[in-house]
């Protein structure tokens, strides 16, 4: 894109976009923070099991170990994914994203001090795990729309390209930080492996208050009770003065913005769909906590011919985002297309329901692999990588098609509102998975019939379970209307342009 000025009597000059100065603050900060993330997770389940749970290697203790690591991880994930939620509504109600973002930024900090230097107190580590929790999570629904925040008209045509550099940092630092953290663990231990992602997280932290300057500040926008939230319990509380015919949203229309309603309706519609994305998310984050510990007992000798080396448990989630850049631009230029060549075209519902088929196939080879080790194998750690190409193209057709339907399935005042659900399902999803470990680790029925690969298997009928529901009984009546391709009931519900910030 190019602006054109003119003085009378001169030809128009060209001037063309330029990029925002905070840009490269915000994808430094960025970049950092996912390090910082990352990188404790990698080498978290691990560490929780060696240090605290199993420390004497017991084989007798094994199972509850691990579970209760689990659990803890799972639970550190739950709440990394609940605070975007709360992170969004202080931004846009009260403090602004700068403030939200630098000031959690330092309880971010905080937590990543605790973390590297209570590597012998479980109280105190769990407690510096919150608070990277709080932090990771408060900032997540902040910085990615702080991105947009800073261009308007005059540069719009750049906004694609800042995010591609934008979710490239976020997979550059990931993918750094799950490689060299594990590695730092075996070689010098937990304080160091721990204490680097605190230093990466004070360095984004810096940087991005050395940009401060110079950012876009939006203001906030003060509480709006045409919410998802306020007009759902409005409508719940008042359910006798629902008319006949009409939906048990309606009722709300007399006390809130009619339209605010509508579009809630909407949100409730893709929140049906997401319910059986739920079954993903309830599997998915295992690969970087049980698959970890799985791993931990195979063989990880990597024979490429020309070169032989071992690589640590932690490191093996390096091949999911490796696998992703791959997939993410192989089924959006080659495999939807051909699909729809062919005459079988790739609807959102279609692609959510290979991806739970892909994702209950990604299980069946941990399970087996599981059941290798259960009866004293060595397997090699190949089919791990295997199960890991399978999952991440699930997480393409699952993940990204949600993210894309959630979108395009909401008129313009709800997407924000659509985007805190679906952390929230991965939230959900989390806690459900910490719960079945948390009853493992008590013993009783759990432990006694989820050890093993049994473990693996009842999480894949999970799944199998929410693929036939999706497609046997509940996708025939989900009443679909994609207001992308259909702008103009989006614009006769929506007659006014009303900002994303304000559903929160």
């Amino acid at each position: 894109m190019t602006q054109t000025t003119a003085a009378a009597g001169t030809a128009p000059v060209a001037t063309k976009s330029k990029y925002p100065k905070s840009v490269p603050f915000i994808i430094g900060n960025e970049a950092a923070e996912r390090f910082s993330y990352y990188g404790l997770r990698s080498i978290l389940v691990t560490f929780l099991v060696a240090q605290f749970y199993n420390p004497a290697n017991n084989a007798a203790l094994t199972t509850t170990a691990n579970a209760k690591a689990n659990e803890i991880t799972h639970l550190f994930v739950t709440l990394s994914y609940f605070m975007p939620l709360v992170g969004g509504i202080l931004a846009d109600w009260f403090f602004g994203k700068y403030k939200v973002i630098l000031w959690i930024s330092l309880v971010y900090c905080l937590g990543n001090f605790f973390t590297s230097s209570f590597t012998t107190s479980l109280p105190l580590f769990s407690t510096g795990l919150i608070l990277i929790a709080i932090g990771a999570g408060g900032i997540k629904s902040c910085v990615s729309a702080n991105v947009g925040d800073q261009f308007d008209k005059s540069n719009q045509d750049l906004l694609s390209k800042v995010y591609g550099w934008f979710y490239f940092s976020i997979n550059a630092g990931s993918m750094i930080s799950t490689v060299l953290i594990p590695w730092t663990y075996a070689n010098y231990g937990p304080r160091l492996a721990f204490g680097l992602p605190g230093i990466l997280m004070a360095l984004a932290t810096i940087i991005f208050f050395s940009g401060r300057k110079m950012y876009v500040r939006v203001k906030p926008a003060g509480v709006n009770k045409n919410n998802f939230v306020f007009i759902s319990f409005y409508a719940l509380t008042h359910l006798g003065k629902k008319q006949k015919g009409k939906s048990w949203l309606d009722v709300a229309k007399g006390q809130y913005d009619p339209e605010k309603v509508e579009g809630i309706k909407a949100v409730y519609r893709v929140m049906a769909v997401f319910f059986f994305a739920l079954a993903f998310w309830i599997v998915w984050d295992q690969n970087l906590s049980e698959w970890v510990l799985q791993a931990g007992v195979m063989d990880r000798t990597i024979n490429l011919g020309f070169t032989k080396f071992t690589i640590l448990a932690g490191q093996v989630q390096t091949f999911n985002p490796v696998f992703l850049l791959i997939f993410i631009p192989m089924f959006n230029y080659w495999v939807y297309p051909w699909f729809d060549k062919i005459g079988l075209k790739t609807t959102p519902l279609r692609r959510l329901g290979v991806g739970l088929i892909l994702t209950a196939l990604s299980f069946v080879i941990i399970a087996m692999i599981q059941t290798n080790i259960d009866h004293g194998g060595h397997p090699t750690i190949w089919w791990q990588v295997f199960a890991y190409v399978i999952l991440s193209a699930a997480e393409v057709l699952v993940s990204i098609t949600g993210l894309e339907y959630a979108y395009t399935h909401s008129p313009k005042s709800m997407k924000s509102t659509m985007t805190a659900v679906w952390l929230l399902v991965v939230s959900v999803g989390n806690l459900v998975t910490a719960w079945v470990n948390g009853k493992i680790a008590e013993g009783g029925y759990f432990a006694r019939h989820l050890s093993g690969a049994n473990y693996y298997w009842y999480f894949d009928v999970a799944v199998i379970v929410a693929f036939i529901v999706v497609f046997l009984f509940v996708s025939p009546h989900i009443k679909e209307h994609n207001y992308i391709e259909n702008p103009e009931e989006d614009a006769s519900t929506h007659n006014k342009i009303v900002a994303d910030t304000d559903n929160l």
